[in-house]
């Protein structure tokens, strides 16, 4: 047979032509060794000049595109193209990776820069938003990543002057990023009138914040910030590409061939032309430009690289040529000489001269034959064929030319007679692909595209069909992909045409083939059959087009297609290869020695059956336990009804795990170890076992939810590290002392984790995961980070082991698997041991020194390595090397095996008596400690060997395969198991808890059952039969076989146990007599199999279920089926209950049903509580009867897959149950209701939310319930309808329409002033900008916990709309941040001294991107941002809280999933992140004490939370400890020492909760919610404030001691009904308190007294404002039904006055004397501003005023209301109020309204954007422009008219612009809008889209907005924020 294996010989890649200058720039570079770095195809090279040498960088898988240099000139940054792209970090010294960064980008990496220092590194994506990434490259994480434009980015840069800073630029666009926190902000860049808006392809960065960048027209653009400064006309003729700053200054580089360099201010030194050279051509076009000292490197667009000496620039030396544009096809190996000569569709023939030489064919488009002399020469052309020319090939003697095409045939041209055509073959029905000649040149074989291969006879051309005459043809060479000589290059079940070159090295018998895949494949020759061993080598990037043997076979010339490059590899024989073994093989992440291979004729080499088993387990699971909420929530909506009704409740006794049988070893190893203390740590099932031998006692890690799958201990022995299956499985690092999880990594490993271990220094541990690439992740587990991770191999990989002298080395072994790795950046980069064969290893460890390591072999060898070479190989054991642990000294301390020995002087074939299955076992485990040895074995024992011989078996448990049968003894602690290992067992339940016998049995059992009298025990067999055994020594009494299916329930009948009951799968129950020992009847009747069988207490009927889920009765002892009515089948007395079926059980069936089975029940004896088992593992306790569907009960998850029984012991005081999977048997301490501490695995509540609402309160559903809105998103606050003024067509004048043209210079009067100036000084100066001053309002109705004392009380600090305000108690000062893009919601403050001042604030959002809700840090005194953190939270951030330390902060997000999010806020880090609850989450704070522990609170649940590593793990609040209580709608929560936790709940009462156990109630704390609570950190004290009346006893604030058992009230003297209290905080000797309806009230300790600190509207929109007509004052009208008066130099509320109505507008009369009010009800009011009396009021219309206007002589009153009209009462006639008369024909309801200055007429906005004039008091419309252009306005508040078309923007489609007004000196307008912005515009503004400065600060819609007297100040009023904002003007000097 051919030998199959790879061929002993290797390439060497020798040298690479050609460089990447199409599509790439800025990828040319000196290194710090003078030498030249670069990339072409997947390659990076390394090119040393002066020794003409290069290295190479292969760690791509794909093309290279990208290439930043690091600032100190060594390490390399390379970025790729592909489905998944990374990024690899390089050392161009050693060409050995750095670091790799990965799984952020898509389609590829567009541009790459490293910032100045070195430590950050930017990446730019291919994607379609063109991300751009912050990375921290060293460690592989990603710091940072936004969106960075919608079109194409050529080029970022950081800036190397300001910190923090980056400059990207691409399609019309530049943009300058600010990096704070996690979020990257950009601002674009304002092109204004300086320069085109036009594509910028490059930039560089200067000092004090200059920016030069290189535009497509070849200008240079000089931006200063972020404004365009100045630009360098023409400085290149076209497109400038690249630019590079040096020390000297900048060098440029553009389309026009023209270098040019520039000194550090940007003035021209020189210009290179290169097209003027010696070297150039017309085209040539400059992609690459590096400027150091004297030398500059240019690469170009034609894959040219020169080297310009700067005081020589006329001769650049050329130094790396390559093809440029098309593909690159032909290639020619010269047959004598080192050259070789390809040809590619850029039209160019080239000869490489270098040592190398290549021979084949000229493709050129035209498809000539171009035969060419040495000097390049033409000798003839000829033109034959229209298609292109896919081979030609000389013959051997020289004489004929053979030319293939692809027009299918093949032309013979004579070479003597000048190229005559000679002969033709056709026959091909495809193009022609290979030719071959053979020696004596009669004879020619060609490949086609169809993959048919033919033979001619030459020259003639005649096809030869009949293959004998073929048989002795010797080939002169061998090209062709097809024949039976080179069968074995194809895998199997390839496309035909993937291999696009062969070419065969006779001398050495090897074979070489280029294919798509950019693989260059080594194989022996001749491979005869599929799916040969090869090895492959990696670098070109796409397909390869072509490969050829040089003359003398001592290179391989290959030719990539897409990639234009030509490499040249130098072929190393088996002899030289064994000289050359002290070099490192080079890097790949290709092995270059795979083995990989898929032929059928494989050489499985023989596995070992065991192993063989193991790596078919398969782990995959129908439900995961992570689905449950999800199937939960889906099954939810049928079961709505059910919930309304009174479900049972949970039992009062609970289970305690108290002891453990079993150990899993069949499919796992090395999972045993002694602790620190001499416990023995172990696992099975789901829980890790800590065992003590001593006292014979267990302790569990109950944390994982499934499967444990492998285990390692941490050097220290004091902490252990368990991975479980699962979806998104997890490792968890506990404690083995206290049993407490110290971190949780989740979120890599897929399906499960198969193998860790630790570091040697403890800090990091390496995981395998059972995915299908088996991937490798090494963590920093403490802080939870993965650090790198790696596909691993395809086949399973058994161990993996960290190298104890240098963490970031490692080993993995596997099935067929070998590997060294070594940790870089995020990734790992792994090569294969070299071993010739790879064998399937079993397991491995590290030797003494750094470079040794042993591994075993599935045959029982053990293999000697050294680094990673193979150094020796030791026969060591029979079977398979299980495992292995490495001794200080003796080398034979070695590893265990099948054969049961283990190598040390001492053997356990003696072994000690005692209840072992096997004599020699076969072992999975070994470890060493405390003077002994411990052995973990296949079967499940654990053993203890002394070192002086003696064994003692530790452990035992069944074998692999399930258990399912189980029966507790009927008096005596006993249980039996019957198990699928074929094993019938008896254990002990007494303290001694061991197996007291076992005996094995033919077949496997599924059921065994006790007789009454405990004396027999009968068992069924899984193939039909059953036996009776003597239940003391197991010897058979009896046994039958009638039934072919396996036996799966059998019972005694009560009392004598005359009878015995056997059910079957084959759906029958027999039923025998136990004294005559006949069968006496068959029970027939069932559709399917039978589960579980019960006797009532006479033994004279049998219960049945069926796998139909039917529940049947049959008459003992005949078998007669009986029908019996659900109400009877409760009264008949049942001997034992283990059905799941019927109405006394039908709540156990939990809601998700369809996916899970409730396997197993148990009635307990005394008839109370009902224990089940169930396909998910979890034991539940229910009250018997569990009537009603879904009950609540008690579970308890200890099983990882089914629990397939459960049986109490005759006095109920154990429980015992087997799980099917995990083979083990779990018995549980059963606790009665009295004795009760809190327990950690206390149950769960039940699947299903409480019946019980919760409680309701008015408050906590409008804030449950509110939706925010997106500023940016937001619409019409009014219902407008028609078209918007910008819209609309401008009609024509009266004197357009008649053609009139007026002459230019008219006699007619001047036209008369807009507006009415008469309150202004004498200079009118415009206005230039607004500063906001101050702001009255507080967030209070639907925020919480958001006002603080700051600086010891001298400030406080609180927020409305979207600014966080900090008012100065002393002063009354208040300053402002103003970051915030949209409405805050929450804030918080850092309590911890290192940080003062520090507060968190976080705000509303939608996630996308532009508009994604964030949280802002900031110093209150300073208002600096000091990180913003974008995050996930849909929809808006309503909780933030920090942590004890100050440096971690938590945020919860109002998105569906209640996201909980912890971040280091400093750096930007998102460190854990998962779901809160399906429901409202409303606080979440942490502990005051820790960084770990918090409490979230919200709709009917309280969670609590414990921060492991990077996982968040979460205990609901167990409530079933006090009678009644229930779980209700918690509000707040504070904390006190000892674990106490304090929740406020939403009817009053507050709970006290130690740990997460309800230890009391506070009832009625309040009589309404319990809204805040505030724990002091100084003495411990609580505050809490609800909503309560104020009365004698109560307020709605009290303080209480820090358990919470006394407590002071306080009365806050609002004069409000109810005092709602929102927010409370704690000073010194004050407390501060935030109410509902926007006050802020410091009340004194002492002596109880308010201080009203903040007031504003509760209730909004505030939609009137009104200003005084001379002083500092304004009114505000509000929907909460007060009027309010405001003093702005007082900075405070003067007065208000509540209405009983709704308030909609308010004006002052034009002395200042009175003030009318409009109400929503249609009534308006008129009062005297002096006394505040009611001067008269009105009500002619039922719907809201909109506005009330007096006219400027104070005759008239004008009314605008929604019904269309415009009312006029006339004042003077007194307070009786008459109307008048009334405006009629208004289109749609009254905006705003204006007299003018005569008070004759009278101007209104209407809803249907119109504008419409009215005389007064008249009412008619004036119509005639002419009119009505002459009158003077007293004020404009309009937003029509064409005087103001330019204060509607592009983008009001949705939303408005709502009220507008007019300064006095009628020279500005400012406008509010329904995007919360002011506009500040000139006045007029006819133009549309007008210029102007807008200010933020409101949420959305403002309502109205006025200037005050004298245009000092503006007022603008909030809809949503109830607030009002007072702008200072700042007018522009004289």
């Amino acid at each position: 047979m051919a030998d199959r294996t790879a061929p002993n010989c290797h390439l060497r890649l020798e040298w690479v032509y050609g460089y990447r200058g199409h599509q790439c720039r800025n990828n040319l570079y000196y290194t710090a060794a003078k030498e030249i770095v670069y990339f072409v195809a997947g390659v990076g090279v390394v090119y040393n000049t002066r020794e003409h040498k290069q290295k190479f960088y292969l760690g791509h898988n794909d093309d290279i595109i990208s290439l930043a240099l690091h600032p100190e000139r060594v390490l390399v940054a390379t970025g790729q193209v592909g489905k998944e792209p990374y990024i690899c970090v390089w050392d161009s010294y050693t060409v050995q990776t750095v670091s790799i960064l990965k799984d952020t980008h898509t389609h590829g990496i567009a541009c790459l820069a490293f910032d100045l220092d070195g430590q950050c590194l930017v990446s730019v994506g291919l994607d379609s938003k063109n991300t751009i990434c912050v990375w921290d490259w060293r460690r592989g994480k990603v710091l940072a990543a936004a969106p960075g434009h919608t079109d194409r980015i050529f080029d970022i840069s950081w800036d190397l002057y300001q910190p923090s800073k980056l400059v990207s630029c691409g399609v019309k666009h530049i943009k300058f990023w600010s990096l704070c926190g996690n979020a990257l902000t950009p601002k674009r860049g304002v092109f204004g009138k300086t320069g085109d808006l036009q594509t910028i392809l490059c930039l560089a960065c200067a000092r004090d914040e200059v920016t030069y960048s290189g535009a497509l027209n070849g200008d240079i653009y000089v931006w200063k910030g972020i404004n365009l400064i100045r630009t360098v006309q023409g400085a290149h003729g076209s497109g400038i590409f690249s630019m590079n700053a040096c020390e000297e200054g900048f060098a440029t580089g553009g389309r026009d061939g023209c270098v040019r360099l520039w000194d550090l201010n940007f003035k021209p030194i020189t210009v290179i032309d290169l097209r003027e050279t010696d070297q150039g051509y017309k085209g040539l076009s400059v992609r690459s430009v590096c400027w150091r000292g004297d030398h500059i490197l240019v690469g170009t667009q034609d894959s040219e690289i020169f080297e310009v000496v700067v005081h020589d620039r006329t001769k650049p030396f050329l130094i790396m040529q390559g093809h440029c544009e098309g593909e690159l096809w032909a290639l020619a190996v010269h047959p004598t000489k080192p050259l070789a000569m390809t040809g590619s569709d850029d039209r160019s023939v080239r000869w490489r001269m270098v040592v190398s030489y290549l021979k084949n064919i000229v493709n050129d488009l035209s498809s000539n034959v171009l035969p060419l002399h040495r000097d390049m020469t033409e000798v003839v052309h000829i033109k034959d064929r229209k298609e292109a020319i896919h081979e030609l090939k000389y013959s051997p003697d020289g004489a004929h030319l053979a030319v293939g095409s692809n027009d299918n045939s093949v032309d013979i041209y004579s070479v003597v007679q000048r190229y005559k055509k000679v002969g033709e073959c056709i026959g091909s029905t495809s193009f022609i692909t290979h030719m071959d000649w053979s020696t004596d040149s009669k004879y020619l074989q060609t490949n086609d595209g169809n993959g048919k291969r033919l033979f001619y006879r030459m020259p003639s051309g005649k096809e030869v069909t009949n293959r004998e005459e073929l048989k002795l043809v010797q080939w002169s060479s061998w090209t062709c992909v097809l024949g039976p000589e080179v069968n074995g290059i194809w895998p199997k079940y390839s496309e035909i045409n993937d291999i696009n070159s062969v070419d065969a090295n006779f001398n050495n018998q090897v074979l070489v083939t280029a294919d798509d895949y950019g693989l260059v494949k080594l194989l022996r020759y001749p491979c005869v059959r599929k799916g040969a061993k090869f090895k492959k080598y990696l670098g070109h990037s796409a397909h390869i087009t072509n490969a050829r043997w040089s003359h003398d076979y001592q290179w391989v010339i290959t030719i990539g297609g897409a990639d234009h490059s030509v490499f040249q590899w130098k072929f190393v024989t088996d002899r030289k290869s064994k000289e050359a073994l002290h070099i490192a093989p080079q890097e790949t992440l290709g092995d270059s020695n795979s083995e990989e291979s898929d032929s059928d004729q494989s050489d499985v080499p023989e596995m070992d059956s065991e192993i063989e088993q193991e790596t078919h387990l398969t782990y995959r699971r129908q439900v995961y336990k992570e689905d449950l909420p999800q199937l939960k929530e889906q099954s939810k909506e049928k079961h709505r009804a059910v919930a309304m009704k009174k479900r049972e409740r949970a039992p009062g006794s609970g289970l305690k795990l108290h002891f453990i049988h079993g150990y899993r070893g069949y499919d796992c190893r090395s999972n045993l170890f002694y602790t620190q203390t001499g416990e023995i740590v172990y696992h099975v099932a789901a829980v890790g076992v800590v065992y003590n031998r001593q006292q014979n006692t267990q302790r569990f890690y109950m944390g994982h939810d499934d499967d444990i799958l492998c285990l390692a201990i941490h050097p220290l022995k004091d902490y252990v590290a368990t991975g479980q299956v699962g979806r998104d499985s997890s490792i968890h690092i506990w404690d083995t002392e206290i049993m407490k999880p110290m971190s949780v990594l989740k979120g890599f490993h897929q399906l499960g984790v198969c193998a860790l271990d630790f570091s040697a220094d403890g800090k990091r541990l390496a995981s395998v995961g059972l995915d299908d690439n088996h991937t490798i992740v090494l963590w920093d587990w403490r802080k939870g980070e993965k650090l790198s991770a790696i596909r691993g191999s395809k086949d399973k990989i058994f161990v993996i082991k960290v190298n104890p002298y240098c963490p970031d080395k490692l080993i993995t072994a596997g099935i067929k698997h070998m590997k060294f790795w070594h940790k870089t950046g995020g990734g790992l980069i792994g090569r294969k041991g070299n071993m010739g064969k790879t064998e399937t290893m079993m397991c491995a460890v590290y030797g003494w020194t750094e470079e040794m390591v042993f591994s075993g072999t599935c045959t029982g060898d053990i293999c000697i390595w050294r680094d990673m070479f193979l150094v020796k190989t030791v026969k060591a054991h029979d079977g398979p090397v299980f495992s292995m642990h490495a001794l200080e000294k003796v080398l034979e301390g070695k590893g265990s095996n099948r054969d049961g020995s283990i190598f040390l002087p001492l053997s356990i074939a003696s072994f000690a008596p005692g209840l072992l299955l096997e004599d020699n076992p076969s072992i999975r485990a070994i470890s060493l400690g405390h003077g002994y040895i411990l052995v973990g074995t296949k079967n499940g024992e654990i053993l203890e060997v002394d070192k002086s011989g003696p064994i003692t078996l530790l452990v035992q448990g069944h074998m692999e395969g399930e258990v399912w049968g189980l029966a507790t003894h009927p008096h005596l602690p006993l249980c039996a198991t019957v198990s699928d290992d074929k094993t019938l067992r008896i254990w002990d339940l007494s303290p001694s808890h061991c197996m007291l016998a076992v005996r094995k049995l033919k077949k496997g059992g599924r059921c065994c059952c006790f007789s009454p009298e405990g004396k027999a025990l009968a068992v069924g067999l899984n193939d039909g039969s059953f036996l009776i055994v003597n239940a003391d020594t197991l010897e058979d009494l009896v046994s039958f076989h009638h039934r072919k299916d396996i036996i799966s329930d059998i019972r005694f009948s009560p009392g004598a146990g005359k009878y015995l009951a056997v059910a079957s799968g084959d759906s029958f129950v027999d039923i025998y007599n136990v004294m005559s020992s006949k069968r006496v009847g068959v029970c027939k009747g069932s559709l399917i199999y039978i589960t579980h069988l019960d006797w009532d207490k006479r033994g004279k009927l049998l219960q049945v279920n069926t796998g139909a889920k039917e529940q049947l009765f049959f008459e003992a002892p005949r078998g007669k089926k009986q029908t019996i009515p659900a109400t009877e089948v409760e009264k008949i007395d049942w001997s034992t209950w283990t059905c799941v079926l019927g109405t006394s059980c039908e709540g156990i069936w939990p809601v998700v049903s369809e996916v899970t089975e409730v396997t197993a029940a148990c009635l307990s004896n005394d008839r109370k509580v009902l224990a089940t088992g169930d396909d998910l593992g979890y034991v539940k306790l229910f009250r018997y009867p569990v009537k009603g569907k879904y009950a609540k009960f008690k579970r308890y998850v200890a099983h990882s897959t089914h629990v397939t029984n459960v049986r109490w012991t005759h006095d109920d005081g154990l429980l015992v149950t087997v799980g099917g999977g995990d083979t083990c048997l779990m018995i549980w301490t059963h606790e009665a209701e009295g004795h009760r501490e809190a327990r950690h695995c206390d149950s769960e509540e039940s699947d299903i939310e409480s019946e019980d609402d919760g409680g309701y309160d008015s408050d906590v559903t409008r804030e449950n319930e509110i939706s925010y809105t997106i500023k940016a998103l937001s619409t019409n606050m009014r219902p407008m309808t028609g078209v918007k003024p910008h819209l609309q067509l401008k009609e024509p004048s009266v004197d357009e329409r008649q053609g009139v043209v007026r002459p230019p210079v008219s006699r007619a009067l001047p036209q008369p002033e807009k507006l009415q100036t008469n309150n202004v000084g004498k200079k009118k100066r415009p206005i230039e900008d607004l500063v906001l001053d101050l702001v009255f309002g507080y967030r209070g109705n639907d925020c919480r916990n958001n006002v603080h004392y700051l600086n010891e009380g001298a400030d406080i600090i609180y927020h409305t709309a979207s600014v966080g305000i900090v008012l100065n108690l002393t002063t009354a000062c208040q300053s402002f941040y103003i970051e915030h893009s949209d409405d805050i919601l929450c804030l918080t403050i850092n309590q911890h001294p290192k940080f003062p001042n520090v507060v968190a604030t976080g705000q509303v959002g939608m996630f996308v991107r532009a508009t994604s809700p964030s949280i802002h840090v900031w110093d209150a005194m300073n208002k600096q941002t000091l990180s913003v953190l974008r995050c996930f939270h849909s929809r808006g951030v309503c909780s933030v809280s920090f942590s004890a330390t100050g440096k971690l902060l938590l945020s919860v997000g109002l998105d569906p999933e209640h996201t909980i999010t912890i971040w280091k806020w400093q750096e930007g880090a998102n460190v854990a992140s998962r779901s809160g609850h399906i429901q409202r989450i409303f606080v979440a704070e942490f502990r005051p004490d820790s960084d770990t522990q918090f409490v979230s609170v919200g709709v009917k649940h309280v969670r609590f939370w414990t921060l492991a590593g990077r996982a968040l793990l979460s205990k609901k609040g167990v409530m079933s400890n006090i009678e009644d209580a229930r779980m209700q709608t918690m509000l707040s929560v504070a904390f006190g020492a000892n674990n106490l936790t304090f929740t406020g709940t939403i009817s009053g009462d507050v709970c006290v909760w130690k740990e997460h156990i309800l230890v009391r109630v506070v009832a009625k704390a309040h009589t309404g919610p319990v809204f805040t609570m505030y724990t002091t950190l100084r003495d411990g004290l609580i505050v809490t404030g609800g909503k309560e009346r104020p009365s004698k006893e109560g307020g709605a604030l009290k303080l209480w001691d820090q358990e919470l058992k006394r407590c002071r009230a306080f009365r806050l003297e609002t004069g409000q009904i109810i005092d709602c209290v929102r927010s409370v905080c704690r000073g010194k000797g004050k407390i501060l308190v935030g109410t509902r309806n926007a006050e802020i009230i410091e009340v004194g300790e002492k002596n109880a007294a308010c201080n009203i600190l903040v007031n504003g509207h509760m209730d909004g929109p505030i939609w009137g404002v009104g200003t005084h007509p001379t002083r500092d004052v304004f009114l505000s009208a509000a929907e909460d039904g007060t009027v309010r008066l405001w003093d702005i130099p007082e900075k405070k509320m003067l007065n208000k006055v509540n209405l009983g109505h709704p308030a909609r507008t308010v004006a002052y009369s034009p002395e200042g004397d009175m003030v009318a009010i409009g109400m929503k009800n249609g009534e308006f009011i008129i009062l005297l501003v002096t006394s505040l009396k009611i001067w008269g009021k009105k009500r002619d219309r039922r719907s809201p005023i909109q506005d009330i206007r007096f006219s400027p002589d104070s005759r008239y009153l004008a009314v605008g209301s929604s019904e269309s009209a415009v009312d006029f009462y006339n004042l003077t006639l007194g307070p009786q109020l008459n109307r008048i008369n009334c405006c009629r024909d208004i289109p749609s309801f009254v905006m705003q309204m204006d007299f003018s200055a005569d008070s004759c007429y009278v101007q209104i906005s209407t809803g249907a954007y119109k504008r419409l004039v009215y005389e007064v008091p008249s009412g008619k419309q004036a119509t005639e422009q002419a009119v009505i252009d002459r009158i003077t306005w007293t004020t404009w508040t309009s937003v029509l008219g064409d005087e103001v078309v330019g204060i509607w923007s592009r983008n009001t489609d949705k939303a408005d612009v709502t009220c507008a007004c007019v300064s006095h000196s009628g020279l500005n307008i400012v406008t509010g809008d329904d995007f919360g912005m002011v506009k500040l515009f000139d006045f007029p503004c006819p133009e549309k889209f007008a210029k102007h400065k807008r200010f933020l600060g409101h949420s959305a819609h403002l309502t109205n907005i006025r200037f005050t007297s004298g245009d000092r100040f503006v007022i603008s009023a909030g809809g949503d924020d109830r607030s009002l904002f007072v702008w200072r003007c700042v007018h522009a000097p004289h």
